[in-house]
């Protein structure tokens, strides 16, 4: 009888960080399952891939992110890149106090009722972006999805809610996908130097409309923001108010814009569910929540044990580092029966891909509300929207998704075309 034996947590990881493994990661995830939910991966080095313990890693007040002090210790030259230093003049890389001080300020933004009231503005921003598909694609010419809507309905969005004008919106897209690379993790400095140019240019863009708002204020975060800075200087410093201006443009679109991208490629994959979608006004929230599951579009993130801790009966030693594998937890068959299917009909999802804890994303309600307004009234307005030829995938672990996704919006699909026949473990 031959028993097969699991490969190795390290190798496994090894795999992961490689083109292959962050093209599809799904397989890599169970074999790290494989070892349970807690793993040791090498001295100083966990994982967490179950459902139960990413959870708990997200909650435990004793592990802490990635801050400046961790910083000083495992990379002694971060200070040198403006990318690092930016994003850890926000809330994402900072702990208490100074996170609990930074969150109450900006959680203001994101209110219930204040992203409620911003449904009939993502509505007409939704279909005017239709309009304009349907403009490009209207001869039958193959129309670039995530360039021409899943970008530019969340910029859009979160640009209204800063203050941004229209027309300085159009070079985010680059600088955002650059000065993001900061957040896969230092391997080489020299991959940090666009990451560190963009950080400079969002940077000085801000600090410059910071000026004019405060000059002039106007009814918009940034104003609002600036007055709470100038009125007590220690609730936001000058670096804080840049730095979490940066975050909330680049956390604002780029996963909302992989979230709805996603979504549309599994409406591909399962032509039933795209089929009800736009019918069935009590499916949209089952189907985005689905979709968060099964292909989220933020895979990890990390912790740092700052003192001992017992997580869920494993001990870890202070100093380690916890990567907790959102996508992982997502499909962790203790928790969702049959995890690889794709069933917006699941009951109680309640999936990891924002976080949770202190550090729960402030968005996640603005994305949701997004995704489920936009993908319902997409394939009501083109029913016969169709693959047009093989997506490209950004090559990322940490935020992966789609570079392009093309589509014709004017044919209905025929048999054997698209994204149906290129299915792998991650829209199973």
């Amino acid at each position: 009888m031959t028993v097969s034996v699991p490969p190795r947590p390290r190798e496994v990881m090894t795999a992961l960080v490689s083109p292959e493994g962050r093209r599809d990661p799904y397989p890599l995830y169970d074999a790290l399952r494989a070892h349970g939910g807690l793993v040791p991966v090498k001295p100083g080095l966990m994982a967490a891939v179950g459902y139960a313990e990413c959870s708990r890693a997200l909650r435990e007040p004793r592990l802490l992110v990635q801050d400046a002090a961790s910083h000083d210790a495992l990379y002694p030259n971060w200070r040198s890149h403006s990318s690092l230093r930016g994003f850890t003049n926000s809330v994402l890389y900072t702990n208490p106090p100074d996170h609990s001080r930074m969150r109450r300020l900006m959680s203001a933004a994101f209110t219930p009722r204040r992203v409620a009231g911003l449904e009939p503005a993502i509505v007409r921003m939704t279909d005017r972006l239709l309009d304009r598909m349907a403009r490009l694609g209207g001869d039958g010419a193959p129309v670039d999805f995530m360039a021409e809507f899943a970008y530019r309905l969340p910029v859009a969005v979160i640009g209204a809610m800063l203050g941004v004008p229209d027309d300085d919106r159009i070079w985010f897209r680059t600088a955002v996908e650059h000065v993001t690379v900061a957040l896969e993790g230092v391997s080489r400095a020299s991959d940090l130097a666009p990451a560190d140019r963009a950080m400079d240019e969002l940077a000085a863009y801000f600090t410059a409309l910071v000026g004019r708002r405060r000059r002039r204020p106007a009814d918009d975060l940034i104003s609002a923001l600036v007055q709470a800075h100038d009125n007590d200087g220690e609730r936001f410093t000058e670096d804080e108010l840049v730095g979490n201006l940066v975050l909330l443009l680049a956390a604002g679109f780029d996963t909302t814009t992989h979230l709805l991208g996603q979504g549309l490629q599994l409406a591909f994959a399962h032509p039933e569910w795209a089929a009800r979608l736009p019918h069935d006004p009590h499916l949209a929230a089952g189907y985005v929540e689905e979709t968060l599951r099964i292909a989220p579009p933020v895979h990890a993130t990390s912790r740092i044990a700052g003192t001992e801790v017992d997580l869920l009966g494993t001990r870890v030693p202070a100093g380690t580092k916890v990567l907790v594998l959102l996508a992982a937890g997502n499909r962790d068959p203790r928790r969702f029966p049959e995890p690889h299917r794709f069933d917006p009909a699941r009951p109680d999802v309640q999936p990891l891909s924002f976080g949770a804890g202190a550090h729960f994303c402030l968005g996640a309600p603005l994305a949701r509300l997004e995704a489920r307004l936009a993908l319902p009234r997409l394939l009501a307005r083109f029913p016969g929207l169709a693959p047009a030829g093989t997506p490209t995938l950004r090559d990322r672990l940490v935020v992966p998704g789609h570079d392009e996704l093309p589509v014709t919006v004017g044919r209905p699909p025929a048999a054997g075309d698209g994204l149906g026949d290129q299915r792998n473990s991650r829209y199973r």
